[in-house]
């Protein structure tokens, strides 16, 4: 995209979410499930170009949809933000969210919104491998995401099964060989993982890289985010894909919506459009500015940061719609004592 035309649209931009003069003295509030640092830097642009005050509430994602459920109409959530599709599907299912603005959705690609209009995509990620190379050598990494069910990986697995970035991984394998096959998978990898049994993606990808555990799977944002922490002369480890339209290569969008409760809906409206709008998807592919590492999926913007460009991954193909809510995941994981 050219500088002009990236101009032109950041203008219209600008002008959707209202100047900040029109925006003095209206507060909205955020339900973010989001990492700090990115809601942070957007919730921090969106004041300064709006005038408008968020005030953000931040949680585990589905910690924060049950309370939206709970809540109903006494919700003072103006806005979700998740960090992925299946929480904002399962909120549309029970009839809480305001159709998006037409202007805004039309920001981001269709396949990573909401079929219904309910909600749309800011960002993506995609799940890979990580691993220590002094533990184990790239060759002898997994192609498939069903090999990680091969006894000659036990001891050798991390896994976070209570992250809900890994509801999409079990989706797609129940989609691709069946509930059944991927019960007895789940089984296998429990026994694998044994210990490696960890509460987020960012425990694997620290404990991989200090040698604690050979690899793990996590999206590749959490690698690099370390990398960015520590600095490079730290890490250890390495990221890999799975072969192309495997089951365990999946992209899962990051969204928002706006509560069909919320009392402001021309400001949460704004804030949506503002999350799509050039400056903000700037914000999330500039990782000094987010510490993001996610990829922008709207206004044309694209990733800054040094890793594989969205338009060249090859995942197993499924919509937004078919990842679901994440229930069919959560419930083969319960039933294989992952949850």
């Amino acid at each position: 995209m050219g500088a002009t035309a990236v101009m032109v649209l950041a203008a219209s931009a600008l002008a959707a979410c209202g100047g900040a003069a029109s925006g003095a003295g209206t507060s909205i509030t955020l339900y973010s499930g989001q990492h700090e640092q990115t809601t942070d830097a957007l919730v921090a642009g969106f004041e300064k170009a709006t005038g408008i005050t968020v005030n953000v509430r931040s949680d585990d994602e589905d910690t924060l949809a049950d309370g939206i459920v709970s809540e109903g109409s006494r919700s003072p959530a103006d806005v979700i933000y998740t960090e992925n599709s299946q929480v904002l599907e399962y909120l549309q299912g029970k009839g809480l969210l305001a159709h998006v603005d037409a202007a805004a959705l039309a920001r981001t690609p269709a396949r990573y919104n909401s079929p219904q209009g309910d909600w749309l995509g800011v960002s993506a990620r995609v799940s890979v491998l990580i691993y220590n190379p002094s533990l184990i050598a790239a060759d002898q990494l997994p192609t498939s995401v069903l090999e990680l069910a091969d006894p000659k990986y036990a001891g050798k697995l991390a896994i976070a099964p209570q992250e809900t970035d890994f509801q999409p991984i079990v989706t797609a394998v129940a989609r691709a060989d069946g509930q059944a096959a991927a019960l007895r998978w789940l089984s296998a990898i429990k026994a694998n993982a044994g210990p490696h049994n960890y509460p987020d993606n960012e425990t694997i990808a620290d404990e991989v890289n200090r040698g604690t555990v050979a690899f793990g799977i996590v999206n590749q944002y959490y690698w690099y985010r370390m990398r960015a922490e520590i600095g490079a002369a730290n890490v250890h480890s390495k990221i890999a894909y799975f072969a192309a339209g495997d089951p365990g290569y999946v992209v899962d969008v990051s969204g928002a919506a706006v509560l069909k409760s919320s009392a402001h809906q021309a400001a949460a409206q704004k804030f949506l459009a503002y999350l799509v709008s050039p400056q903000a998807q700037e914000i999330i592919a500039n990782p000094a500015k987010s510490i993001s590492f996610e990829y922008p999926i709207a206004s044309g913007v694209t990733t800054q940061a040094g890793e594989t460009p969205l338009a060249q991954l090859r995942p197993y193909p499924i919509s937004v719609a078919e990842l679901g809510t994440g229930t069919t995941a959560i419930d083969l994981m319960r039933q294989a004592g992952l949850l």
